[in-house]
Order: structure tokens, then sequence, then C-alpha cells
């Protein structure tokens, strides 16, 4: 098997990390929901020590995700755990959650299962950190986006760029604050809850 690799992961990191290093200072364990091929997870915990760093997807990306994570050899990436949002999730808890690029791959159904199980694995305090594309006020913030709506509905019609207000709905009813809406490169965005 050849190593994964996300040319959009290699571009988008460094900005992440800014913004993984201001929210999640006080924060240890991390849980990524969909680490992808794994390119974040090592870039993240390498200039983050004092963060661990739980990757997790579906059971297919994960042959892909330990050869990122058996190549950097750091210690606080433990093995990838098989993560379906629609299935049953680990037993573990963590003070913060990182999802990036996930939300508008994934049918509407499971975004809303993902908020769900949330607090499951959520301590009190714990923060909440999704990158991707938004709407906002039931508009996209740029044509590049809307051309990237149509492009995904084409392909899939469960895919989509998110409203923002639907999705900080399911948070509120998953006990999540909304902290922030900090704008990324790309027309990306970042969306920031905490645990009530």
């Amino acid at each position: 098997m050849e190593k994964p690799f996300s040319p959009a992961c290699e571009r988008n990191r460094e900005p992440i990390r800014e913004i993984i290093a201001t929210h999640f200072a006080d924060h240890l364990h991390v849980l990524e929901i969909g680490s992808g091929t794994g390119q974040h997870a090592v870039h993240f915990a390498a200039a983050l020590p004092q963060l661990t760093w739980q990757c997790s997807d579906r059971p297919q990306n994960l042959p892909g995700i330990q050869m990122w994570l058996d190549d950097a050899a750091l210690p606080n990436t433990p093995p990838p755990l098989a993560l379906d949002v629609c299935g049953t999730w680990p037993q573990l808890q963590v003070d913060a959650v990182f999802s990036a690029n996930t939300l508008h791959i994934m049918g509407w159904p499971e975004v809303e299962q993902l908020f769900a199980r949330l607090p499951a694995v959520l301590a009190p305090g714990a923060r909440v950190l999704i990158y991707g594309p938004f709407r906002i006020g039931g508009q996209h913030t740029s044509d590049s986006n809307a051309l990237f709506d149509a492009r995904l509905r084409a392909e899939a019609p469960h895919m989509g760029i998110r409203d923002l207000e639907a999705v900080d709905a399911l948070a509120k009813a998953a006990g999540l604050r909304h902290l922030a809406d900090l704008p990324m490169p790309a027309n990306n965005r970042c969306q920031l809850w905490q645990a009530i």
C-alpha cells in the first residue's frame, strides 16, 4: 500500500495549527474525528507535544494513517481507532475534539449523529474545533465555495457545504456553546464550541 497524501492537508496545516495552539492551550487529550491520511495528526502532534493526539476514522483508512504515525514515531500519537459516527464509538473521554473537512462529506444524518454522540466522549469544559467551509445565513461565503458545493452535490446528493446555523443548533442540543467563528485561508473557517 502506498502512503496516502493530501495536498490540501499540506496547505492548511499551519494555519490550523496556530488555531489549535491558541484554543487547545490548556487541553491535553484530543480526539480527531476523520483523520483521513494522518498528515494533520503528525504535524500537530509534533508541534504541540503536550497534546496526546488520538486519530480515528473508518476502518479502511486506518492503515494509511498508521503509516504516517509509524514514520513520525511520535510518543503522543497512539494507534488510530476505528470510528464510524453512526456506529459504535470507542470508550474514551477527551478534553478536545478536532475534525477537518468532514461535515460536507458526511450525509446530514451522519452530521446529526456526530454531534449527538459527542457528549459521551467529552470531559467537562472540553472544546470542539471543526474546520471546513460553511454557509452563513444561508449564503455561501465565496463564489468558489458555491462552485465546490455544486460539485459535491453533483457527485453525491448527500454531500454539501453545511449551514453554520443548522450545525450550531446540533451543537447546542449536545450541550455545546459556540465560542468563535474564525475565518481561515481559502474561504474555510474554524468553528469553536465548548462543553457547558
